[in-house]
């Protein structure tokens, strides 16, 4: 039997988590008490902004997602701008956001905010959890999301009761990441249009190319 805020981290742990981003805040006191005894690092940063670009950063760094925590209403606000980057620029980010416990929903709780429309349009996907026994299932879920096909941001809003229950829930599995490759109809075309060009040239970027693509592609 274990809190949320504790299957949370366990779940990051199992991913590879190595490092997070966050700016404190009372709407997630659950998984800050889990961290203390974790490997992870935590880093604090000032503003919430700025900890949405540095989990951006990391994210391009490392090809892995940039794990990055905020509390409710501003803080989550002030994050949006991170996440519409990463959106843009492909990049596997993961943004957990403290949320107003179930009981008080739809009643214009405290800094409440409907996180699954402010962060539609801008995210790959957004959740929130119900059932704090599925935490290891969406954390690994979004790690999923993140990496795969076309990277970039997901979303989990955490109500604050989810992360202090105290429930029974699987072992959290380390994600498996899926390589994106482009489908023999594709690299047909490609090549039937290099055939007929007279000086081709090829640019080569995004957020996917490494030194190891690179000479590949030279190859």
């Amino acid at each position: 039997m274990k809190t949320g805020g504790q299957l949370i981290v366990d779940a990051l742990e199992a991913n590879g988590t190595d490092r997070i981003y966050c700016v404190p805040g009372e709407s997630y006191l659950a998984v800050l008490d889990a961290l203390h005894d974790s490997a992870i690092r935590t880093i604090v940063c000032r503003q919430e902004g700025g900890a949405a670009m540095m989990a951006d950063c990391h994210g391009r760094l490392t090809g892995k997602p940039g794990i990055c925590f905020v509390t409710r209403g501003p803080g989550a606000t002030n994050a949006s701008a991170g996440i519409h980057i990463a959106m843009q620029d492909s990049i596997p980010v993961i943004l957990f956001i403290g949320q107003v416990a179930g009981h008080a929903k739809e009643r214009e709780a405290f800094q409440e905010v409907d996180y699954k429309r402010f962060f539609g349009d801008i995210a790959k996907w957004v959740v929130e959890i119900d059932d704090a026994s599925r935490i290891p299932e969406f954390v690994t879920r979004a790690f999923a999301v993140a990496t795969s096909g076309r990277p970039g941001p997901v979303v989990i809003s955490l109500p604050e009761d989810m992360l202090t229950s105290v429930v029974e829930a699987p072992v959290a599995l380390p994600h498996t990441p899926v390589e994106t490759r482009a489908g023999e109809a594709e690299l047909d075309a490609l090549e039937k249009l290099l055939a007929k060009s007279k000086r081709p040239f090829v640019i080569l970027g995004g957020t996917r190319w490494d030194a190891e693509a690179a000479a590949q592609m030279r190859a």
